[in-house]
């Protein structure tokens, strides 16, 4: 498999009232297909969210997604803007080029950050030190230890 350059294909979703940002690490092969926020089939982030907001993500479109999540005043990005990737897989990012949070944040009452899983934590915490992030398991498939249960559970912690 050769690495791809991974230019970050979508703008973050996010508007004033926003009080939360989500930050994944890098879009998939298949987000960057369906052009938007964890597309593959089975990451778990819309179910997870389904049941944490008691509403339906999951068989909703990008257009809908985005009103959810505005909703709920949910802001979305990744920590990583730039990068050259090995498939989807986070263990194989190198050459990264940090997203600029710090600008996502400005204008808007986002005053928890949480990042789904290490790789974004990792990134998070080493181009962001003077902002704060509570790291959360990832939705990953490759993260199969977790059942989506667990993942409902450790995930509640966004609606304190």
């Amino acid at each position: 498999m050769q690495a791809r350059h991974v230019k970050h294909p979508f703008p973050p979703v996010v508007d004033k009232d926003c009080s939360i940002l989500i930050l994944g690490s890098v879009p998939s092969v298949k987000s960057v297909e369906a052009n938007f926020y964890y597309g593959h089939p089975q990451n778990r982030f819309w179910k997870v969210l389904s049941l944490l907001f008691g509403e339906d993500f999951c068989s909703t479109d990008k257009n809908g997604k985005t009103r959810l999540l505005l909703k709920h005043h949910v802001a979305l990005y990744d920590s990583v803007e730039e990068c050259d990737l090995l498939g989807s897989s986070d263990a194989h990012v190198k050459n990264v080029v940090p997203a600029d949070i710090e600008s996502i944040v400005a204008g808007t009452k986002i005053s928890k950050i949480f990042c789904n899983g290490a790789t974004s934590y990792k990134y998070f915490v080493k181009y962001h030190p003077n902002l704060t992030a509570t790291p959360l398991p990832s939705t990953s498939p490759a993260n199969a230890a977790w059942t989506l249960e667990k993942l409902v559970d450790n995930w509640r912690i966004i609606l304190e």
